[in-house]
């Protein structure tokens, strides 16, 4: 259905997108101080996911209503915006000093971090924008199914985004085991975590529709 060369091209500039780091960067890296490995690698499959339903209602059309218009890109962005202040301000409000000594800082169950990350993913309205501008320009319209070639050529994106988002959760994740050789060190942790949140929740209120 899709030929080599638009996986290739696609593939490239596809790459080069997920290499720069971005919100959902940002947003592993907060979760992996906050709450270790484990909750960053399912928040990063959750986030990953979340793109990936963007990507199929971009691909039945539906998510040019987002690409283009105004209204519906503040109102998603207001909305994740908002989500983020409120897991920055949720891991503040719980978080606990980390030491050699202690197994276990605070936790988050696996399908609520699942969940959570998902919810991240789905409500950046960025992706919206993106897969809808760049995605349509790899289409071969001669070959028919528009939607199925954007679909299979947004997988290449899906893949990429989740094994590069997880390669910064376990980079992340062995900065936390620094964090918790101090007793100074681990007090702060859980705060540089939420903190990050905050400042990404923040950073998406303010952000303007990305050039494309």
């Amino acid at each position: 259905m899709v030929t080599t060369h638009q996986v290739l091209g696609f593939g490239l500039v596809a790459l080069i997108l997920v290499a720069i780091p971005g919100p959902s960067v940002v947003f592993t890296v907060g979760r992996a101080l906050a709450y270790g490995r484990t909750v960053a690698l399912l928040t990063v499959l959750g986030n990953s996911l979340g793109l990936l339903a963007a990507l199929t209602l971009v691909s039945v059309g539906l998510g040019r209503l987002v690409a283009t218009s105004d209204a519906a890109f503040e109102g998603l962005k207001l909305a994740g915006a908002a989500y983020l202040l409120w897991l920055g301000v949720h891991a503040l409000r719980h978080r606990e000093p980390l030491t050699v000594h202690a197994e276990r800082g605070p936790s988050v169950g696996g399908v609520r971090a699942l969940r959570q990350g998902f919810v991240v993913g789905f409500t950046n309205p960025k992706a919206y924008v993106i897969f809808a501008a760049v995605l349509p320009q790899f289409v071969d319209h001669d070959h028919g199914h528009g939607s199925l070639q954007m679909m299979l050529l947004g997988m290449i994106a899906f893949v990429l985004a989740l094994c590069c988002d997880s390669l910064w959760a376990l980079l992340a994740s062995q900065l936390r085991r620094w964090f918790r050789a101090s007793p100074t060190r681990g007090r702060t942790l859980g705060t540089v975590g939420g903190v990050s949140m905050i400042g990404l929740g923040v950073a998406v209120a303010v952000s303007g529709r990305p050039d494309a």
